[in-house]
């Protein structure tokens, strides 16, 4: 699902201390490394308070620069403020591809719509009560849950069942809008391009919200799409549209 230039790719790393976890970091820089190369790492917070002290045993283990900014006024989050105009300025400032924001705050949503039009790609971050205007304004949005799962236990979440999977039928509506897309004449599409299709169409999808590692594991563990493992590629088809061959 990921284009083999983003390797490459420089990115700049934003952190809203006061909406995220110091627990997902090890999981966060190592999804960004898929994406690209962190040129930059910033977290924002007021580093007088004590609730960012687990934030603070991190910082240097992982070269991250600590910005702060303190609470003007009680119940103003100052620390928003910053990290935007700081994007902004990374923005037209320097030459980055993409942005990772991490933060589970709606108040990022224009930021994140305002980078992507000058076409560079954003990736957010953020727990899944985070509102669905953010989530949709990023190019891809990453549960930290899940981020987390895969440093503590070394494995995916627990894989749902077939039956609880073709039950949603919102996920196998994304699979078949992005088959049909991508499809040939016969019906086979290319995992790769589904993959790409279905982000394009919900920005929070992953694999691993549903307990899979791999796409592939995923569209298999439906039930409902047959799966052609090729050399070097993997083929998918409604199941429905048996006629034709391979």
């Amino acid at each position: 699902m990921y284009d083999a230039d983003q390797s490459q790719s420089s990115l700049a790393v934003l952190i809203d201390a006061d909406n995220a976890q110091a627990s997902v970091i090890d999981g966060l820089l190592a999804e960004v490394a898929k994406y690209g190369v962190a040129s930059v790492k910033r977290i924002y917070g007021d580093w007088t308070t004590p609730q960012l002290g687990s934030w603070k045993t991190v910082l240097l283990q992982h070269s991250i620069q600590p910005v702060q900014q303190f609470r003007y006024t009680v119940g103003k989050n100052a620390t928003d403020s910053a990290m935007i105009i700081d994007a902004m300025d990374l923005l037209y400032t320097a030459n980055f591809d993409g942005f990772c924001l991490v933060s589970s705050d709606s108040d990022f949503t224009r930021l994140a719509s305002r980078i992507r039009e000058q076409g560079k790609r954003v990736y957010g971050f953020g727990e899944k009560k985070t509102p669905k205007p953010f989530v949709a304004a990023c190019d891809k949005f990453i549960f930290t849950e899940v981020l987390v799962a895969d440093q503590e236990s070394g494995t995916a979440l627990k894989p749902r069942s077939a039956r609880a999977l073709k039950a949603d039928t919102r996920l196998v509506n994304l699979f078949r809008t992005a088959i049909d897309a991508a499809s040939d004449d016969n019906g086979w599409a290319h995992l790769g391009a589904v993959g790409n299709n279905i982000i394009n169409q919900a920005p929070e999808f992953d694999p691993r919200n549903y307990g899979f590692k791999k796409l592939s594991e995923l569209v298999a563990g439906i039930g409902l799409f047959d799966v052609d493992r090729k050399p070097g590629a993997v083929m998918v088809r409604d199941g429905r549209k048996k006629s034709g061959g391979k």
